[in-house]
């Protein structure tokens, strides 16, 4: 049975644990709070338990009983086939944990990150092993959203990229490589693009922000959720991606021609838009909205498996 070992027992690195134990791995968890560690066995099977009802995990209890969890980091990693470091997204955190783990695990074994905003070569270069690290950035949560961006620093051996990818795909996740290190990442640099400009919009009064959302949820996200935006405007326009730029470049030429004025992110621009939401909600509202989320990805998740590949 291969063995994954997660380092960092929070959200996604709970979501991480559930991925590999579905697949049929056996999984080694550690975390460097007592109170995660304590709690992790039984959130891991919360969620099991949650997907067995929509039929994404065959025998949710089955799959509980392959996650343990280690009293220390280098007793979870060192006999793993592959390593997932989900610990806090602060740089030096990521130094002594990747130095740690380059000691610890086999000289074979990856080393990934789920980190979505500090490239691998900022905690790799000096490590021994460092060829055998990239990092390996989700979505949260992985368990339900498969996407994972493997992106590696310039040292990084090709056979590991090739690895990582190996890897996911035979746990049921949708990996793509970023090619070179770039800030971001991908996701999030097309998260940040359309964040911009919902803010923007919100802020400049020409829509609500729940009409916005609703933009998104009732109209763009219906496509996205089974195509890009590559294949979205092929199909609108009758000669494909070509006819379509044909048709409405001269658009997109006039809107970036028109830069905005001021900044969307200053802090008195982003707050007026977040009051227009409505007032923060509390711990209690953000778990139970999750569990919704949760349960309705996993109604879209499985409603996908039954549809053909366009």
């Amino acid at each position: 049975m291969p063995t994954a070992a997660i380092v960092g027992a929070g959200l996604i690195g709970c979501s991480w644990a559930h991925v590999f134990a579905r697949a049929g791995w056996e999984v080694r968890v550690w975390d460097a709070a007592e109170a995660q560690r304590s709690s992790a066995t039984h959130r891991i099977a919360e969620s099991l338990r949650d997907l067995e009802r929509h039929g994404l995990v065959d025998d949710a209890e089955r799959a509980s009983r392959r996650v343990r969890v280690f009293p220390t980091l280098e007793d979870a990693v060192a006999s793993a086939d592959y390593v997932q470091e989900s610990g806090p997204e602060t740089l030096d955190v990521k130094q002594d944990l990747f130095a740690r783990m380059d000691r610890a695990a086999r000289p074979e074994t990856v080393l990934a990150s789920s980190t979505s905003a500090i490239v691998a070569s900022q905690f790799t270069a000096a490590l021994p092993g460092r060829g055998r690290c990239l990092v390996a950035h989700p979505v949260n949560p992985p368990h339900l959203a498969p996407v994972v961006e493997l992106c590696g620093a310039p040292w990084t051996d090709a056979g590991c990229i090739a690895r990582a990818r190996e890897v996911m795909d035979a746990v049921g996740q949708a990996p793509v490589e970023v090619r070179r290190e770039i800030d971001g990442f991908i996701l999030n640099r097309l998260q940040a693009a359309l964040l911009s400009e919902a803010f923007r919009l919100v802020q400049d009064g020409y829509v609500t922000p729940a009409d916005l959302d609703r933009t998104i949820a009732d109209g763009l996200g219906l496509r996205w959720s089974f195509m890009g935006p590559f294949e979205t405007i092929e199909l609108n326009a009758p000669g494909g991606i070509a006819d379509y730029c044909r048709r409405y470049v001269p658009w997109f030429r006039r809107y970036l021609a028109a830069p905005p004025p001021r900044s969307v992110w200053d802090d008195a621009n982003w707050q007026r838009a977040a009051d227009a939401w409505g007032p923060p909600p509390d711990e209690r509202a953000i778990a139970e909205k999750s569990r919704w989320r949760n349960d309705r990805l996993a109604a879209l998740a499985a409603h996908k498996r039954t549809q053909p590949k366009s």
